[in-house]
Parts: structure tokens; sequence; C-alpha cells
């Protein structure tokens, strides 16, 4: 008689904070392939370095053009302070300044309740972009914190602001 197969699950107590997020770079432009490449060895270097808060990070491939990750952190503030930071904080300004013939997405799950996505310049829709009405990310819907309905400011600073990337 065949063995039943080994069922587990995990206990998550620890980690009342959880958050786990999705990101993808998709190639749009023949130009695309050189700025997805340029991101592989930062982002594994900035992996190493071992962020406070990251607790997995994995690498995911979506098709051909698309690429992914998918990482788990403890909590929302280590995880704005790392995207305050550098290297993270450059390379988004540089992004949200050219985004080299790609687009970029990523959408966020919290343990606690509540989830958010942002799109930039993704000319195939993914994830909640699929399905749910796609707006302009101004005003309220600007920050992953605002989106989420959250009060306050993080306890870190150093967030690009709106008006400095519509003004820059």
């Amino acid at each position: 008689m065949a063995e039943r197969p080994k069922r587990e699950t995990v206990d998550l107590s620890r980690y009342p904070d959880l958050i786990v997020i999705y990101l993808g770079m998709r190639v749009n432009a023949l130009a695309g392939i050189k700025t997805l490449l340029g991101f592989g060895p930062k982002i594994a270097k900035s992996v190493e370095a071992q962020p406070k808060g990251l607790l997995l990070h994995e690498t995911m491939l979506y098709s051909l053009r698309h690429f992914g990750m998918r990482q788990y952190w403890s909590d929302l503030e280590a995880l704005e302070a790392w995207t305050r930071s550098d290297p993270h904080r450059e390379w988004w300004k540089n992004f949200l300044r050219d985004s080299g013939g790609t687009g970029f997405w990523h959408e966020a799950y919290f343990r606690r309740g509540g989830m958010e996505g942002v799109y930039v310049d993704m000319d195939t829709r993914a994830g909640f972009a699929g399905f749910a009405p796609v707006v302009p990310a101004r005003g309220s819907l600007f920050s992953a914190r605002r989106r989420l309905g959250l009060q306050g400011e993080a306890a870190t600073p150093g967030a690009i602001t709106e008006e400095e990337f519509y003004s820059g």
C-alpha cells in the first residue's frame, strides 16, 4: 500500500506583522533587457547584506520577459526602513525618472489584513490590475502606507514624496 503524502503547515505565531510582497519587472522594449540584467546583481547584493526584517527572498520567473521576486518581511517598519535607505531609495528615484524599457509592479499582503499594489509602466496588466480598476497613484493612493489606509507617517523618514516625483 502506498504511503500517505507528508502533510505539514507552519506556525506563524512569531510573525504577527508578517508581510508578503511580490515584485515584478517586465521587459517592454529591447532596452529593457539591459535594465533588467543590470538590476539582478544589485538585488542579489542587497539581499546578501541581510537587511533587518527580511526573512526570505525568492527569485521567480513569470515568463521569458517577466521576472520577479517574493519577499517575506517581519513588519512594515522594517520594510519601509529598507525602502527609504540606499541602495533601494536611489534605485527607485532613478527608475521613476526613466524605467529603461521596463515595467515594474509590486503587491503586498499583510497578515493583519490589507493588501496594496502599485504599477509603473506596465504595458500588460499583472496581479490585481488584471481584474480591478486601475487608477492613478496620486494623493491618498501615492504611498503604500496611504493605500493601506494607515494613519501617521513611517518611523523612517526619506520616502520619495509625491511633489518630488512629479516635479523632478
